[in-house]
């Protein structure tokens, strides 16, 4: 009982207590059983009471003289106690003795210890280190979970070996895209098991969490260190290591409270070096250098920091790592400073200090780092060159050479011949991986599939080095080589994570059938209860719902989906208990996956079911502002108007999603009919981003609607001085083109249009204008008969029909450019609208045929069906079926306005209209002419009817006014209203004014029939007169 239970708590005082009762009343009992006394001692070892267990060690041995375990307690207690001369003459007798007695994992892990502390070479201490665990496991194979097996499995000495490995481990987080010390990679795979045997040690999480920080994991070190802290709110050095691993995640805030929570728990957190140290590069990452210096010296005047000093019962030793970081960090805030001399003379402390240790090589490093800053290259370099294979941190040391060749010598060779030298002097996966990595960051993949191919033959079960060798050929774009080689490689391990990695492969090339035919091998197996097998499966099955969707499987993909939603539930389940370091990403994998449904739902149309799934998905990753901004689209898409509206209002202060949810709450204004607030919205976004061109496109479109083009030329000139490129973009491009186009200079617009239609964002919408522009440069109403006749001049007719073919003919041509869009009819309207354009007969009906094909198939009063229904009256109209056309047109007047669908409202009531004025219909006409008004008050069209209504009503003063608004906003550009407006001025006898408009007209179109003859010389007359 006191064997198992000692061994399993941590080390907690209380428990230890009752154990040593239990061991003494045995030894009380049993005195003269050696194991018994062994036992004791261990007991006191665990209490730190290494004096009495020597006593109680040297008691066993007086019993058994041969007694192994009591002579290892014995050098146990003397290297605690710092006796090593003693211990070495002790290890090198059993050491001898072990051929005869076998080998033992404890005495290699003293060994280890005994090296550390003569400061041996760090690999040779991590040599026997490793020995020592894998000796320690092997005595475990075939132990069934019992007493038995906890006193074998002995999770104290393991945490003492995790912690010496921790000692020669980096002591600072592996950054981005580098590759983890294998000291770390075994640390956790030495402590994982551990935790699993017994979740409620809360050293091993700590440990745990330690190695993840280390190596760069900062989420799953959190989530570890969270557990530990649940556990017992009270470990101050758990609350270390979180604001260590917040400074990481550059959390500043929490960083700060974590250091105040950790000293409310424990005020001797402040003799720690290391909360000094991360609480003074808290301060240097805030920009406070003063307080990190005043900071970094407090440190230094602490006991046992400048000068090693013996530590108190109640103070824990300091170690000499700490000790070397805080003289390293205090230099480099002083250089920072500038107060070089003072950084210098920190810096020279630090090398009489440490020298000889096992630190000296990183003091010589920071050093070097010090002489870069000072623009000293060469000195630095001689001292890292002069650090050999043997001493510790020599990888780094020829790292840093590195970064020095390739980021201030810019000498690529000798960067990688760094790493080469690694290789040679130190040949392992590990160096074999930096190398690789380099020729990678240089852009020579080629050379780094070479190295990653020769340390997988070394290493063939590493899947990192797999997954590596596997992306380098991606990179270099031999995807055939790629593919065999995964093909290969699966045929030897056939690990599902390789099939996931062709799967995607596969996927990108558009091998939809290899894909799904390697895919399944995985998918229609059982995964079993292997959580990697289950976390493998999911992204296979994931993969695979692709590979569905883009053959056109909707259904099968989002049943797909569903079976990787479930399988995803599994894991999720296992991994609270198993790895709860992974629950965090194994969330963000189901709300992925359920993103994905919600995407296929949304395409399906089943909008209810996107709009759940969208909820669910937040669920597991609460506050993601993707899908936020996804659902938001949903309700927009529904007209959900209120709920669309709080999704944006969160978004606000997202940074990457902030101008997207405005361009939405702009669009919910537009479709409140609140333009006023959607306008002043969009001059304060183009206010602080001139060139958000899509916001531009926009702003054009909303200020025509509300009649005040003329602000435009404001912002298109603020987002062309924006920058030196805004000039060049297809986006200010397509900008100018639609406000060219809005104020009547189509020939402009068309040019504007032309120089984005390559474009891979702005290209599709500038080729739709370009085709409606060619079909129909003047704006005239197509199918319309009332306004036409005024240019029935025979030369100017000739003239317009040669420009008229030449515009269709481009509009063909353009529209073979246009991709058709997946479930969208605008391709099929367009190319009908061309037809139409021609006149033709046979050309008209075919269009109708199509637009009543189409209208067939919408059964949603969508754009598709709304356009639809349009080419069908227009068609209609062209053949002279009138009444048919008016039937199609009065169903679009019954509908619903909404702004997305606005253009072809206003086509609709605009020949409704006209097919109303030919009737003489016209307070009937007049009613849908000021529907078009209300909605867009820049319609040039509908002033230009309501001023042919008064004309005919002879009320010459009201047809003026309305003509005069058509001229304004036609931008003064079109002849044919110039004519009716100056003509209406000389019938209410306001000829300076008909004479003033003739002359405008006849500077731009000089051959235009019958202005000069109708109107300006009767003009003139009737002045005369």
């Amino acid at each position: 009982m006191a064997q198992s239970f000692s061994k399993v708590c941590g080390r907690n005082q209380l428990i230890l207590q009752q154990t040593y009762t239990l061991c003494e009343r045995a030894v009380a009992v049993g005195s003269n059983n050696c194991n018994y006394a062994t036992e004791l001692g261990y007991q006191l070892i665990m209490q730190g009471r290494y004096e009495d267990a020597m006593q109680c060690y040297r008691q066993a041995m007086q019993l058994d003289e041969t007694s192994v375990p009591a002579l290892i307690g014995v050098i146990r207690c003397q290297l605690n106690e710092s006796m090593v001369d003693e211990a070495s003459q002790q290890l090198e007798f059993l050491n001898e003795l072990q051929q005869t007695i076998g080998k033992h994992g404890e005495l290699y892990f003293l060994t280890a210890l005994q090296a550390q502390k003569r400061n041996k070479n760090p690999d040779e201490v991590t040599k026997l280190l490793t020995t020592a665990i894998d000796l320690h496991f092997t005595n475990l194979q075939g132990l069934p979970l019992g007493v038995d097996y906890y006193i074998k499995l002995n999770p104290d000495l393991v945490l003492e070996i995790a912690k010496l490995y921790l000692v020669y481990a980096p002591q600072l987080p592996t950054q981005p895209g580098q590759t983890p010390s294998p000291l770390l990679q075994t640390c956790g795979s030495i402590l994982e098991p551990i935790i699993k045997s017994v979740p409620g040690l809360l050293e091993a999480k700590y440990l745990l969490a330690r190695v993840k920080y280390l190596a760069g994991e900062s989420e799953p070190a959190q989530m570890t260190l969270q557990l530990c802290l649940d556990q017992d709110p009270s470990f101050s050095e758990a609350h270390l290591l979180m604001a260590q691993i917040y400074l990481q995640m550059t959390n500043y805030v929490q960083c700060q409270k974590s250091l105040e929570l950790g000293l409310s728990y424990n005020f001797e957190v402040r003799e720690m070096p290391l909360y000094h140290l991360v609480k003074a590069r808290c301060h240097r990452r805030m920009g406070e250098l003063d307080e990190c210096v005043k900071t970094l010296q407090a440190a230094m005047s602490l006991p046992g920091v400048r000068r090693p000093g013996q530590p108190s019962k109640k103070s824990k030793v300091i170690s000499t790592a700490d000790r070397v970081s805080v003289f390293l960090d205090l230099a480099d805030s002083l250089n920072a400073q500038n107060s070089q001399h003072e950084a210098a003379k920190i810096m020279q402390d630090a090398i009489n200090e440490f020298s000889g240790t096992t630190e000296e090589t990183r003091v010589m490093i920071a050093n070097a780092t010090l002489a870069v800053s000072r623009g000293d290259i060469e000195l630095a370099l001689s001292m890292l060159r002069s650090v050999t294979p043997e001493q510790a941190y020599y990888v780094e040391a020829r790292e840093k050479m590195a970064y020095i060749y390739l980021h201030h010598r810019k000498d690529k060779r000798l960067f990688t011949s760094c790493y080469r030298e690694l290789v040679d002097k130190q040949p392992s996966p590990h160096t074999c991986l930096l190398l690789g990595d380099a020729y990678m960051s240089i852009q020579e993949p080629e050379k780094a599939i070479e190295v990653y191919d020769a340390a997988l033959k070394r290493n063939p079960k590493d899947s990192t080095l797999a997954i590596k060798i596997g992306e380098a050929m991606v990179k270099t774009h031999n995807y055939g080589r790629a593919i065999s080689y995964y093909e290969a490689a699966l045929k030897t391990t056939n690990q599902h994570f390789l099939r996931h990695h062709l799967g995607e492969l596969l996927l990108k090339i558009h091998q939809y059938e290899k894909c799904e035919k390697v895919l399944r091998v995985t998918v229609d197996q059982d995964p079993g209860s292997d959580i990697q097998m289950l976390i493998d499966h999911t992204k296979c099955l994931i993969v695979l719902s692709k590979v569905q969707h883009n053959t056109g499987r909707i259904d099968e993909a989002l049943n797909t989906l569903k079976t990787a939603r479930d399988v995803q539930a599994r894991v999720l389940k296992r991994c609270q208990t198993e790895q709860p370091d992974a629950v965090t990403a194994q969330k963000q994998l189901s709300a992925e996956i359920h993103v994905q449904m919600a995407q296929l739902a949304a395409e399906m149309r089943d909008l209810d079911n996107a709009t759940r799934l969208y909820k669910d998905a937040l669920v597991f990753n609460e506050g993601n502002s993707k899908v936020i901004l996804e659902l938001a689209k949903l309700y927009l898409m529904q007209d959900k108007l209120d709920a669309c509206e709080n999704q944006c209002h969160s978004l606000l202060n997202d940074k990457v999603y902030a101008d997207e949810a405005s361009m939405m709450l702009i669009d919910i204004m537009t479709r409140r009919n609140d333009i006023d607030k959607a306008v002043h919205h969009f001059q304060s976004l183009l206010d602080r981003k001139p060139d958000h061109f899509l916001g531009l496109s926009k702003y054009i479109e909303l200020v025509r609607r509300s009649g005040k083009l003329e602000t435009c030329p404001k912002y298109l000139e603020a987002a062309e001085k924006s920058s030196s490129r805004a000039a060049v973009d297809p986006g200010f491009h397509y900008c100018k083109g639609i406000y060219q186009w809005y104020t009547g200079v189509p020939n402009e617009a068309l040019k504007q249009f032309n120089m984005a239609r390559k474009d891979t964002d702005w290209g599709q919408k500038a080729l739709r204008h370009m085709i409606e522009l060619c079909l129909n440069p003047d704006n005239v109403t197509l199918g319309g008969e009332v306004l036409e006749g005024i240019d029935q001049d025979p030369i100017y007719s000739a003239e317009k029909q040669d420009t008229d073919k030449v515009a269709y003919a481009t509009a063909e041509k353009l529209l073979k450019e246009l991709k058709p869009s997946p479930g969208s009819y605008e391709y099929d309207i367009l190319e009908g609208y061309v037809m139409i354009a021609t006149k033709a007969k046979p050309n008209v009906e075919r269009a109708l045929n199509m637009f009543m094909d189409i209208a067939s198939k919408s059964t949603n009063t969508d754009q598709e069906d709304i356009s639809a229904l349009l080419g069908m009256a227009t068609a209609y109209m062209i053949l002279k079926q009138t009444p048919k056309a008016r039937n199609q047109l009065k169903r679009i007047a019954k509908m619903t306005w909404n702004s997305t669908d606005a253009e072809v409202f206003e086509k609709g009531w605009l020949l409704l209209a006209d097919i109303y004025i030919q009737g003489g219909k016209y307070d009937l006409a007049e009613e849908l002419l000021k529907k078009c008004l209300l909605q867009n008050k820049s319609c040039c069209k509908a002033y230009e009817y309501m001023g042919h209504i008064k004309e005919k009503e002879q009320s010459y003063k009201d047809a003026a006014q309305h003509y005069e608004q058509a001229w304004k906003f036609g931008n003064e550009a079109s002849p044919q209203i110039g004519y009716k407006l100056a003509f209406n001025y000389m019938k209410g006898k306001r000829y300076l004014d008909a004479i003033d408009i003739c002359h405008k007209v006849l500077e731009f179109q000089p051959n235009y029939p019958r202005i000069r003859k109708d109107i300006l010389e009767k003009a003139r007359a009737s002045i005369r007169a």
